[in-house]
């Protein structure tokens, strides 16, 4: 997001430094009072660019949430994390345990992202893809303004004496709440488990679901905690990101700020010709359709979550003054202060080329992917046996994970040297879609090939005639 610009300004102010500004508002909280007690916060629906531009964003956020568990690819959800069962599913395809390399790589990728983006736009996610900001200003919050009013009306509904006005309307809204939170939580369960699952909790007796009734329980009971009562809470002391930006961010990085060289000293009214004024009318409009209750006056905070609500209320004002937009914007501390052009810094492109050779590595990665992961172990405790009087045989053990949609059938072969595969039960090797099967066989070898007490042999795994892997394990035997 480029910053505005205000090229129509000539007024000459006097240069001042962030650090002359008052930082003692850093010693608390916009949502915590003095006496340390909950300071509600209610925020005025702000109007403008920014806020059309989040508000179809938002849109099209809440319509993939509660779409995606139920669009298939493949046959499989287009994103399911099913932790029970160590299966999930990105985009139809299927990620077992055994491709933790593929997810640790995945991790590294996403951690290095959020760093450099957090480094150059700082909190941008959290105001407008974060599912807790959406969520909360978007859908709770709205529908607060829609049942009690804007603040002002709400401040005098919590002030006003329990009547029947009162009761419907804080009734109605926690209501609402609920049964938002409660489709919410359905969802979010449905990412989890699937939502064929999903549906048979719903549908067939609790008795018979009873773990997955209290997951619903659990997980409605907690939006509702978040969305009712926690609110900002979330994003200005719980979320770990929120917290961590702050050794992330620097002089350097894009945030949401307000432009104090041309807005100081504030006086209220309109400006007249030859005033010393700066541009801020001290109307505290920013300040009152913050959802984290903060003065983004005051410069750079933790509590900012760039939802641009500020920006859209001062341009307002701008325009009703008479003054250019832009007073505050998408800036870093070192264009307003120097009033320099956004600059990539060294640092930037160090993480930039560090981002760009790990997401060329998890391409390599989900390119070689193999359809099928083979693990084959010599059983434990027991030692080589003799077969025939020519031949040694070894007893091992084999997990096949079959991560394609269709039904494989497997044969082993002995690779390399003379030796053959003796199944126990002589059953085929035979894993199901998206499953997985366990088989024990004994590898024959003829003595004549046993070169060392401890052999490596290779054994290759084919599947209609064609070798798709190929696993090397141990053989003991006696060397005549």
């Amino acid at each position: 997001m480029e910053a505005e610009a205000n090229p129509k300004s000539t007024k000459s102010v006097a240069k001042i430094s962030f650090e002359q500004l008052d930082q003692s508002f850093r010693d608390r909280m916009p949502s915590v009072t003095k006496e340390g007690k909950r300071n509600w916060i209610h925020a005025w629906q702000p109007h403008g660019k920014w806020y059309k531009m989040r508000s179809v964003l938002s849109v099209f956020y809440v319509l993939l949430f509660f779409s995606l568990p139920f669009i298939r690819i493949k046959g499989n959800p287009a994103l399911q994390i099913n932790v029970v069962e160590g299966k999930f599913s990105i985009l139809g395809m299927i990620f077992w345990p055994q491709d933790f390399i593929i997810f640790g790589v995945g991790m590294v990728t996403f951690v290095v992202f959020i760093y450099l983006f957090t480094m150059i736009y700082g909190r941008v996610f959290c105001g407008w893809a974060c599912p807790q900001t959406i969520f909360m200003e978007m859908i709770f919050r709205r529908i607060e303004w829609w049942i009690e009013g804007n603040p002002n009306e709400q401040k005098k509904l919590k002030a006003q004496p329990w009547n029947a006005e009162k009761a419907v309307k804080k009734i109605g809204k926690h209501v609402a709440f609920f049964a938002l939170s409660f489709v919410i939580a359905n969802t979010f369960l449905s990412y989890i488990i699937g939502t064929d699952a999903l549906f048979q909790i719903i549908s067939e007796p609790v008795s018979q679901h009873f773990g997955g009734f209290v997951a619903l329980l659990f997980f409605t009971l907690a939006f509702y905690a978040v969305y009712a009562f926690a609110r900002e809470i979330v994003c200005t002391v719980w979320c770990p990101y929120g917290r961590l930006q702050g050794v992330i961010l620097d002089k350097n990085t894009v945030v949401v700020a307000y432009d104090y060289n041309r807005g100081e000293p504030r006086v209220k009214g309109k400006r007249t010709e030859g005033s010393a004024a700066g541009d801020c009318i001290d109307c505290k409009q920013c300040v009152a359709v913050c959802p984290t209750g903060i003065d983004i006056r005051n410069g750079t905070q933790l509590e900012c979550v760039n939802c641009t609500a500020c920006i859209d209320a001062c341009n307002s004002v701008m325009d009703k003054v008479g003054l250019d937009r832009g007073l505050i914007r998408f800036a870093s501390e070192t264009q307003i202060a120097e009033k320099k052009p956004f600059r990539f810094t060294g640092r930037m492109k160090g993480y930039s080329a560090a981002l760009l050779l790990l997401v060329s590595g998890l391409v390599v990665l989900l390119a070689t992917r193999n359809d099928v992961d083979v693990t084959i172990l010599r059983a434990r405790g027991q030692l080589f046996q003799e077969v025939g009087a020519d031949s040694l045989s070894n007893l091992y053990h084999m997990n096949m994970v079959n991560k394609t949609h269709q039904q494989i059938t497997v044969e082993l072969r002995v690779e390399e040297v003379p030796g053959r595969i003796n199944l126990v039960g002589g059953h085929q090797l035979v894993t199901p879609a998206e499953g997985q099967a366990e088989t024990t066989f004994f590898v024959v070898l003829p003595k004549t090939a046993i070169k060392r007490r401890d052999s490596d042999v290779k054994l290759g795994i084919y599947q209609n005639g064609k070798r798709i892997r190929t696993v090397k394990t141990s053989f003991l035997g006696y060397v005549e």
